[in-house]
């Protein structure tokens, strides 16, 4: 040990590890489920294209995508973003995949968050929050 004033500093000397460094354990991942709405005004291949990028954006996040849900919508639901069905589907899947985030792909409303965190039993972003997260 070393130490410099009232700060004490461990030097550790080790051999190199075979590991690379960004290497991460699939168990220490957070495992996502990615959300999205296709309005009529949105083609496939857009929604398809934003929730590949949400994807990228996730997993530099250190998250494990699991699922990619789409669901074809005329408006926002003002309580869940998505209807009630999906909710339910997405709950489903969070009982029986280990899941413990879901990431929507548009901003949420503070109450629509809350309503979704409440409703699945786990945490809940935007892509806001997603991307305000990995440059934190």
């Amino acid at each position: 040990m070393s130490f410099c004033g009232e700060i004490e500093y461990n030097v550790f000397m080790s051999e190199p590890s075979s590991s690379k460094l960004n290497e991460v354990s699939p168990d220490a991942l957070e495992r996502a489920i990615l959300v999205s709405i296709k309005t009529p005004s949105q083609t496939q291949a857009e929604v398809e294209e934003s929730i590949e990028e949400l994807a990228r954006l996730s997993s530099t996040a250190g998250a494990m995508v699991v699922d990619k849900i789409i669901q074809p919508k005329s408006s926002p639901d003002p309580k869940f973003f998505i209807g009630k069905g999906k909710v339910e589907e997405i709950k489903a899947t969070i009982t029986s995949g280990g899941v413990n985030l879901v990431i929507f792909d548009e901003e949420l409303s503070a109450t629509q968050q809350h309503n979704l965190q409440k409703e699945l039993g786990i945490k809940v972003l935007d892509r806001t929050a997603l991307i305000l997260d990995i440059f934190a």
